[in-house]
C-alpha cells in the first residue's frame, strides 16, 4: 500500500545557505568563466589539517628537487647527439617528477583536480605554482583563520554560562 503524499513539498528538507563554503570561481587569462572552480568547507576541522601538510609535503618537495640537482652537477656531464647534455636532461625529468608531485600534494588541498582547474589547459611551471601559492596564502588562509576565530568564540558563547573563558582549551 502505497502513502498517499498530500503536499509533494513535504518531501524535501530545506537546507540553509551556508555562508561558511569559500566558493572561488576561475577565469581564463582573458578574463572568461571557465565553469570551473574550488570550493573550500570553512568549518571543516580537517581543511587546517590538509594545509598543513601541503605545506610540510611541499617543502620536502623542493628540497628533494635540489638535492638532485647537486647529485646531477657533481656528475660527469657528457655531450651527445640529442639536443640536451646528460646533465641537462637529468635535471628535466627531475623537474617533470617535482611538477608531477606538487599536483598531487596541492589537490590535497584545493580537492580532486584543483590544480587542474587552476591550470585550465596550461602546463605546470614556478609561476602557475607562484600563483597557486599566492591564491592560498592571501584568499583562503585569512577566511580560515577568521573562520577559526568564529568558531571558537562560538563554543566559548555555548559553554560560558557553565565555565569560565580560562576553562575553554584554545
Amino acid at each position: 500500500m502505497e502513502a498517499e503524499v498530500k503536499n509533494k513539498s513535504d518531501n524535501y528538507i530545506q537546507l540553509k545557505k551556508d555562508e561558511d563554503i569559500l566558493r572561488l570561481g576561475i577565469r581564463d587569462e582573458d578574463g572568461n568563466d571557465t565553469g570551473n572552480f574550488l570550493e573550500f568547507d570553512l568549518q571543516d576541522i580537517e581543511l587546517p589539517l590538509r594545509l598543513q601538510t601541503l605545506l610540510e609535503e611541499d617543502k620536502k618537495n623542493r628540497a628533494n628537487l635540489r638535492n638532485q640537482y647537486v647529485v646531477i652537477d657533481k656528475k660527469q656531464d657528457h655531450k651527445g647527439k640529442k639536443l640536451y647534455s646528460s646533465n641537462e636532461e637529468a635535471k628535466i625529468k627531475a623537474l617533470n617528477e617535482f611538477y608531477k608531485k606538487e599536483v598531487e600534494i596541492y589537490n590535497l588541498f584545493l580537492g580532486e583536480n584543483g590544480v587542474q582547474k587552476i591550470l585550465n589547459g596550461r602546463k605546470l611551471t614556478w609561476t602557475v605554482l607562484n600563483e597557486i601559492d599566492e591564491i592560498i596564502e592571501k584568499i583562503i588562509v585569512p577566511k580560515l583563520k577568521v573562520n577559526a576565530e568564529n568558531i571558537k568564540k562560538k563554543i566559548i558563547k555555548k559553554y560560558s554560562n557553565n565555565t569560565k573563558k580560562d576553562d575553554v582549551i584554545e
